[in-house]
């Protein structure tokens, strides 16, 4: 049986060239019989082609704050109108701030494409940490492929408005129409992920061009050109006469916040990349730091702006699936009489569906990117297809297409759903916290001793960071599973809590009649869990079993 040598450092894992000169290298963990690995145990297949900037990119661009939180605005604008926009998203912030450093530690000390997947078996030790991983990687799963969902649908709306700006007297938006454009996007997105990959990190760059200076010519815009602005109550105190959901205000705030959970709900995003950084354990933290705060900053400025540019609430009040962002951009560029500024309007939603699109290309890099790295460790069926790369194309094409064509299922649950949307979003943020929530808690139940320090480590607050992460996700899933209206019927229920189930338990049959007895685990648990002084690893049929002492040193070193 392989052997594997480590030594683990703080900035970076200790390793012997040919020469014999040791260097600081954060991409490899270990050498397996003479063959470099990276922290997930496994060869490199991707190329490290991006850097501190481009990664950075990738978060703003995937995460897209301001696009994010008007687009998803039909959330809020029931549940508080302008105020439960602006102080939901800032209580959203303040709680993904634990979630954030909590996966940002995790993520500097085991740098691995399959992120919460590999850090949940890690945390869950020889004996559980097996099925923790399984259940923790296929819930992250499910919950990006709703993400990927939401924001084609957000496409597909931008698209639909756009065209509907220059024939809003013959035109009116049907759901197959919404439908379309999302195929449309979803499908050149693969394209451009599967053919074009070298081109993607410059796309990502693209992407946080249109995110700064897209999200700052917008807010200027709806800042000076509307011919009135909306007054301070509207905009501050107005919570009440804009409470429509039949909810007491405090439940229909805190219900609300759901708009802010998915402006910000995106810290993971990039950890599915570490096997494409060249200095993962000191950029993956940055990055994930990057994205709370730019979002929040960039978010809040377009929440207040775009409060003010809001003359007619009421007309934007047409249920969950609408989409009343073009509606306030046509309010705030209306002409001195009153009629619609075509160019204007449609020049704001272009930069809109622009800076989405590109995101929509750095959501799917992320999901093709966590499927792999199940099918490597035989965690899905064919994992032998799926977890094949094209070295040429730097691609895994069988799992990017594969997200292409569960992304065109999930596309059309809004034509027979008026509160599709709000599942998609929904869902989205329960299942990925959730995912979250596994690694922390395994991590806290171990004493927190599976994970060697890296660059950026919480020391003696880590354990109150990561309770504080758990209790928010808790306390925000279960009220996200609240029905959106009362009273509730068939068409305004919430299927979030059944969407949740129904995952677990796909899952738990998955476990069942295969990863009981042929799912190895993740080959991390030969590089990181130790118990009682062994190294452990998983046999073929599913146990654990000690492979070797400790004390292996790296490839070429001798035991002292």
């Amino acid at each position: 049986m392989a052997k594997f040598g480590m030594l683990f450092g703080r900035g970076g894992t200790k390793r012997q060239d040919a020469q014999g000169d040791q260097g600081e290298d954060e991409t490899v963990a270990a050498v397996q019989d003479g063959v470099v690995v990276n922290a997930s145990g496994h060869k490199d297949q991707l190329k490290r082609q991006y850097s501190l900037l481009a990664v950075c990119g990738i978060a703003m661009t995937v995460d897209n704050a301001w696009a994010a939180l008007g687009s998803s605005y039909s959330i809020s604008i029931l549940n508080g109108g302008p105020p439960g926009l602006i102080f939901g998203l800032i209580i959203a912030v303040f709680y993904y701030s634990f979630i954030g450093l909590s996966l940002a530690e995790l993520a500097s000390s085991i740098p691995t494409s399959g992120g919460v997947y590999h850090w949940a078996t890690i945390a869950g030790g020889p004996r559980w940490g097996r099925i923790l991983g399984f259940f923790a990687g296929w819930i992250n799963f499910y919950g990006w492929m709703f993400d990927l969902a939401a924001l084609l649908q957000i496409t597909g709306n931008i698209a639909t408005s756009m065209y509907g700006v220059y024939n809003q007297d013959t035109y009116e938006p049907r759901p197959w129409n919404v439908y379309v454009a999302y195929l449309a996007v979803l499908w050149t997105s693969t394209l451009i992920v599967i053919f074009a990959n070298r081109i993607v990190p410059a796309s990502q760059s693209l992407g946080m061009f249109m995110v700064l200076f897209g999200g700052i010519t917008t807010i200027v815009v709806l800042a000076v050109m509307p011919s009135r602005h909306a007054s301070n109550y509207f905009v501050w105190g107005s919570f009440d006469e804009n409470n429509k959901t039949g909810w007491p205000g405090g439940v229909a705030f805190l219900l609300g916040v759901l708009n802010g959970a998915f402006t910000v709900g995106t810290p993971d995003s990039i950890s599915h990349m570490a096997e494409e950084l060249a200095h993962p354990k000191r950029d993956l933290p940055k990055a994930i730091g990057v994205q709370i705060g730019s979002g929040f900053l960039f978010a809040f400025a377009f929440a207040v702006t775009l409060s003010y540019a809001t003359t007619d609430l009421n007309a934007l009040q047409d249920g969950f699936n609408s989409y009343p962002l073009a509606g306030i951009y046509a309010q705030a560029t209306a002409n001195p009489d009153g009629t619609l500024n075509r160019g204007a309007t449609f020049g704001l939603l272009f930069i809109l569906i622009t800076s989405v699109f590109l995101c929509c290309i750095g959501t799917l890099v992320t999901n093709s990117r966590l499927y792999w790295s199940l099918a490597r460790d035989n965690a899905v069926p064919l994992s032998g297809v799926f977890s094949y790369v094209n070295e040429d194309l730097s691609c895994p094409v069988a799992s990017t297409l594969f997200v292409a064509v569960v992304a065109t299922g999930l596309g059309a649950i809004p034509l027979g759903s008026p509160t599709a949307f709000l599942n998609l979003t929904g869902s989205f943020i329960i299942l990925t916290t959730v995912s979250y929530a596994i690694p922390f808690l395994a991590n806290l139940m171990s004493g927190r001793k599976h994970f060697p320090p890296g660059p950026f480590h919480l020391g003696r607050m880590g354990a109150p960071i990561n309770i504080t992460a758990v209790a928010f996700i808790t306390l925000f899933d279960i009220l996200y599973c609240f029905p959106y209206l009362v009273p509730t019927t068939a068409e305004s229920m919430n299927y979030n809590s059944v969407i949740l189930v129904g995952t677990v338990m796909v899952t738990g049959i998955w476990w069942l009649i295969h990863a009981r007895e042929n799912y190895p685990g993740p080959k991390v648990l030969q590089l990181y869990i130790h118990a009682e002084g062994s190294v452990y690893q998983v046999a073929s049929g599913g146990a654990i079993e000690k492979t070797a002492e400790p004390g292996l040193k790296a490839e070429g070193e001798k035991k002292s």
